[in-house]
């Protein structure tokens, strides 16, 4: 049988595509890169915005019905409803299903329809499951499940539950294992890393220490991490990002300039302390790629506390801005708040003015590289034909072009031209 899975969302969906497109494989499916190949297609799927749950939706109707289809991921538990109103499906499955994956999809080849989410919740599949990765130097290492946020618009802890950590020995072993198979690249993902380890005793800063001891060839990518939960150990932390093994970057998402509106959205900081972070981390690593997240028209938001948005992204200007538009979600507490909503036509205007301000910010910070030459680690074949992407100390890709292999080779490149969203380069 030729099983297809196809993956939509975050890194960490990612990660569980890998673990089921493993356990599959162990148990004997044939694994086809094409949808149109396959006998059973696994959807593993994303709902933490209106938007790309309409995507989601959308693909699994255009499934021919010759094919036997099974939903995994967050989108059963946080709108099963709509699933079974508008789909046609074999089997749902939350999150992190790789340990009841083959059976399940044996189960539906006998012809059982089955909804399996009553786990889904405490779910912690142990990290030495197979996996079949998506890019051979590029190990996603899920360090958590779970989060400790209460965010008034967001779906997800539906989906994925209370906080449940893998040790520093579960990880640490993980990514021995990887190293030995050509690993150069490991990303630390989870719904929040600055969460990791609240539950069992230690925190994100002494998985650091502690990875950063294993004697191999490797760079780290460390995930998101919200500011509140990260400032009772930032000092600690910082120091722990100190190591040449860390990827100077670091994904701090804000959501929005204006405290009022933060307190809506249930984030626990302030703009002040947002920005104290950014600072810390800058003074640290001065050229360190800041990334963060914000959410045009969330209900209550003035053309005041838009502007403040506006201000503190002026100000602090990060890197990458990732813009989204306020959707309510299901049985949120954002979605309740109805007789606060913002026109849409008003958000997606807001949404193009940030969009402006955000290219402009990205291509003036890139501009500062032009220039720069040192190492960069191949990760990824580029969009056109002989190029490649390579990533320096901050993680900024880099565009350089060869007819040679170069994935998983360190090279030195000097940065010539910028862009809003990447620099381009030469081998040198």
């Amino acid at each position: 049988m030729y099983v297809h899975v196809k993956t939509f969302g975050c890194s960490t969906n990612l990660a569980d595509s890998e673990a089921i497109a493993g356990s599959l494989k162990q148990a004997g499916f044939t694994l086809t890169r094409s949808a149109a190949t396959a006998n059973i297609i696994i959807y593993n799927t994303c709902a933490v915005k209106g938007p790309t749950e309409n995507r989601v939706i959308n693909t699994i109707k255009r499934t021919p019905k010759s094919k036997k289809v099974i939903i995994a991921g967050c989108l059963p538990l946080i709108n099963l409803e709509r699933l079974r109103r508008e789909t046609r499906f074999n089997a749902a499955v939350g999150p992190a299903a790789a340990q009841q994956i083959a059976e399940i999809t044996k189960r539906v080849l006998k012809g059982e329809n089955i909804i399996a989410l009553e786990h889904a919740l405490t779910a912690k599949p142990p990290l030495n499951i197979p996996r079949q990765k998506a890019n051979p130097i590029i190990s996603v290492i899920p360090i958590n499940y779970g989060c400790l946020g209460k965010c008034a618009y967001c779906c997800v802890t539906f989906a994925r539950g209370n906080l449940r950590s893998y040790s520093i020995t579960e990880i640490t072993q993980r990514i021995t294992s990887d190293l030995a198979t050509g690993t150069k690249e490991i990303w630390l993902t989870s719904q929040d890393t600055a969460c990791y380890g609240k539950d069992i005793g230690t925190n994100l800063a002494a998985l650091l220490n502690a990875l950063a001891t294993v004697k191999a060839d490797f760079t780290m990518r460390i995930g998101m991490m919200t500011p509140n939960i990260a400032t009772p150990f930032l000092a600690e932390l910082i120091e722990a990002f100190s190591n040449p093994r860390i990827f100077k970057f670091v994904h701090l998402p804000v959501q929005s300039g204006d405290d009022e509106v933060l307190k809506r959205m249930q984030r626990c900081y302030t703009v002040e302390q947002f920005k104290a972070t950014v600072k810390a981390f800058r003074t640290a690593f001065p050229e360190i790629t800041i990334a963060t997240d914000v959410i045009c028209g969330f209900p209550g938001e003035t053309e005041s506390a838009f502007r403040n948005t506006l201000a503190l992204i002026k100000a602090t200007k990060p890197d990458i801005i990732n813009i989204s538009k306020f959707f309510p979600r299901p049985h949120t507490a954002a979605a309740e708040m109805r007789s606060k909503f913002i026109d849409i036509a008003e958000i997606k205007q807001r949404s193009t003015v940030l969009a402006q301000l955000a290219k402009s910010i990205s291509l003036e910070r890139n501009k500062r590289w032009i220039g720069w030459k040192g190492k960069a680690l191949v990760d990824e074949k580029g969009k056109t034909p002989n190029s490649w992407i390579a990533r320096n100390f901050t993680y900024k890709p880099i565009v350089v072009h060869t007819s040679s292999n170069m994935l998983g080779k360190t090279v030195n490149v000097q940065i010539t031209e910028a862009f809003t969203t990447y620099l381009a380069g030469t081998l040198c």
